[in-house]
């Protein structure tokens, strides 16, 4: 079993952030999604993975992944010029993978289970493809499934106007080679692109064996500015513990289940679980309520944040009320000559603020 992650794209539904930042390296709670990714490829034991990258950002993504031994697996990098489709993902990967089964993995989905239990069901039902699903409450938004009595998957239709399920795809594929001869079968859709569904329906009119596994915890596409902090506060709610090794002084008060890197300094503020404080930050006189995720050497001065994410080197300073917000790295936002209640912003790297 090899995988293939999927590292590319543009990341349009994510900027200004994604001018400057490679969308699967944006942290969720201090740790960037393809981080969470890798995590799962590694606990389930395989030990070679290609990572598909683009030309924009596949240098970014190259720094952060390495060789892949901090997860314990090679990595072979594999440029895709253009984004084509996911089916032609596959195809321009199709010399690392060989004609060995694989795990396609979108490398901006988090996933609160792992690979291991659909490994072994993969392994034991022998399929040519089995396909993560979860059930949605709107799944005209999503490319949905049709199961027949046997639990096989028999249609995929993609964002339908009347849904026949609300069983969604979820990022996470399991393929045999099989799926080789399907993807050379389909011709580009009305994007331009090879799509993975069409590939799938390829295989079910080809023959053979489709199942679907049903996601019983939660699943986050983390493409929009709403749906990531809906995976920051997600993934703080189940992961965030109480560990405090920065500085706190006697004037700060921590509730909760809060986590404080080494190196950070807390003043005279009260930090409100769940959050996370990267290393060497400074919060100083100000309020960090639950659901904020505080990135390495940031800054918040007289302040009150809540269900937010501060990127790396970023500062906030003098604002009454900041939510819902992302914050770029080596960003400034801060009071000037205005007043203002609350402030929701999304601000790209490197960006200054005064309100």
């Amino acid at each position: 079993m090899k995988a293939l992650v999927l590292s590319g794209g543009k990341g349009t539904r994510l900027r200004p952030l994604t001018h400057t930042m490679a969308k699967q390296l944006v942290p969720v709670a201090n740790q960037p999604i393809l981080g969470y990714v890798m995590n799962h490829i590694s606990q389930a034991g395989i030990k070679e993975v290609g990572v598909i990258i683009a030309p924009e950002t596949g240098k970014e993504v190259k720094e952060y992944l390495s060789d892949g031994s901090n997860w314990n697996f090679s990595i072979t990098y594999i440029e895709q010029d253009a984004p084509l489709g996911l089916a032609h993902a596959v195809k321009v990967a199709k010399n690392f993978l060989g004609s060995s089964p694989f795990v396609m993995y979108l490398g901006d989905n988090l996933l609160g289970t792992g690979l291991v239990n659909a490994i072994e069901h993969f392994e034991q039902q022998s399929p040519d493809a089995l396909i993560f699903l979860k059930e949605v409450e709107n799944p005209t938004a999503f490319g949905v499934a049709v199961l027949n009595e046997k639990g096989e998957i028999s249609q995929l239709i993609e964002k339908p106007k009347e849904p026949p399920s609300n069983l969604a795809l979820v990022g996470v594929y399991l393929f045999s080679p099989k799926i080789h001869d399907a993807i050379e079968r389909i011709k580009p859709s009305w994007r331009g692109e090879l799509e993975i569904t069409d590939a799938i329906q390829e295989l079910i009119k080809m023959g053979y064996k489709v199942i679907g596994e049903k996601l019983d915890g939660w699943w986050l596409d983390t493409g929009k500015k709403d749906d990531f902090l809906a995976a920051n506060t997600t993934v703080l709610d189940d992961y965030a513990k109480r560990e405090i090794k920065g500085e706190v002084d006697s004037a700060s008060k921590i509730e909760g289940r809060v986590t404080i890197k080494p190196g950070a300094v807390i003043r005279s503020s009260t930090i409100r679980g769940p959050v996370i404080i990267g290393e060497e930050a400074q919060i100083l006189n100000s309020f960090i309520g639950p659901f904020t995720s505080i990135g390495k050497r940031a800054k918040v001065i007289g302040s009150v944040i809540e269900h937010s994410v501060i990127l790396d080197d970023a500062s906030v300073e003098g604002i009454e009320r900041l939510e819902d917000s992302l914050i770029g790295r080596l960003s400034k936002v801060r009071l000037g000559s205005g007043h203002t209640k609350a402030l929701r912003l999304m601000i790209g790297d490197h960006s200054q603020v005064e309100v």
